[in-house]
């Protein structure tokens, strides 16, 4: 069984049932967020399906799908595209031309400019050096289905999306690669270039 305060000291603040696995976290997420828009207060300016804090920063051309929460004090930067369901905690970071696809980024995280994080869930105080992915598809695999390694046991996820789960205060370096269904314990360190691929 994974237990996701294992990895994010945090979690049982957006999900109380820290028992449910990471995919199906990923998976039900929108619904997830509109039981959170249910109780945003006013110091969040909401169009649509977007709720975005009245201290966060969003730079221009940023384009926003789907249902998109971002905390206080973020900060979103020129020509990111982001595709909902996300959540965007408090004092996070995303940079300029930056992606994000059906996540959650938990607080004082920082995503440089040009990286792509998909069908993910990325700790607190996490930082992404510029052109790294959380690749969420396997695109060269004939059988595409995602499977995590966790204490040498492989679990099946039933899903072909989905990406990392990434612990708090872990550093990715600059054009480094994580595999579908990367596992990263808390303070993980990638080096540039680096490519995690946890079952081959």
């Amino acid at each position: 069984m994974i237990n996701i305060n294992d990895f994010i000291d945090n979690f049982f603040d957006f999900n109380s049932n820290i028992y449910t696995l990471p995919w199906e976290i990923i998976s039900n997420l929108d619904d997830l967020l509109k039981e959170k828009f249910d109780n945003l207060n006013d110091e969040y300016e909401i169009s649509g399906d977007v709720a975005v804090h009245k201290t966060a920063t969003v730079e221009q051309n940023v384009i926003f799908k789907g249902r998109i929460i971002i905390g206080e004090n973020s900060f979103i930067g020129a020509n990111a595209y982001l595709r909902g369901p996300i959540y965007i905690g408090k004092d996070v970071k995303i940079g300029p031309g930056s992606e994000i696809k059906q996540s959650i980024i938990f607080n004082e995280t920082a995503v440089a400019h040009f990286n792509y994080i998909g069908n993910s869930i990325i700790g607190n105080r996490i930082n992404f050096e510029a052109g790294s992915i959380c690749a969420n598809h396997y695109n060269e695999r004939k059988d595409k289905e995602i499977s995590v390694l966790l204490n040498n046991e492989i679990i099946k996820t039933n899903t072909e999306k989905f990406g990392s789960l990434v612990g708090d205060d872990s550093r990715i370096g600059a054009n480094a690669v994580l595999s579908p269904g990367t596992l990263l314990p808390k303070e993980s360190i990638v080096k540039r270039l680096e490519l995690i691929e946890q079952i081959k």
